[in-house]
């Protein structure tokens, strides 16, 4: 399969509150691949926006995605994962290890922010997940 995009979200009510994760795979050519939300129940922002991270990736792997391009409007996360912030919080230490595992699964990636008006299609998911609590 050729480079797939994946556009991710992550949204928390509250902060911590009702959460939810959105993210929007793609081809090259913009044709929508895979849409998924999940309801996360109660939890941060940032751990809602590694969640929507690793749903993404989850999705990549299972279409056979070798190489991927993500993108998130959480810039938190993006520089993390790309090493320029540490991971201090311990409730997103775990989370931030299960993404760089799934990362280490692909062939080639990128990770980029992205600015949030740039990125509703996974917001919108985000938000369908914690309005229908969809799981």
């Amino acid at each position: 399969m050729d480079r797939v995009h994946i556009y991710s979200d992550g949204a928390a009510r509250g902060n911590p509150g009702p959460a939810g994760a959105g993210a929007v795979l793609k081809a090259r050519d913009g044709r929508v691949i895979v849409e998924v939300c999940r309801y996360l129940g109660e939890m941060t922002n940032n751990q809602a926006e590694y969640r929507a991270l690793i749903l993404g990736l989850e999705e990549a792997r299972q279409i056979g995605a070798e190489q991927i391009s993500i993108f998130a409007d959480s810039e938190l996360v993006v520089k993390q994962i790309n090493g320029e912030y540490k991971v201090k919080n311990e409730g997103i230490r775990p989370l931030h290890a299960e993404a760089v595992k799934l990362l280490r699964t692909f062939g080639e990636y990128t990770i980029e922010h992205l600015p949030r008006d740039e990125n509703r299609h996974a917001d919108r998911l985000a938000n369908l997940a914690i309005d229908g609590k969809i799981e």
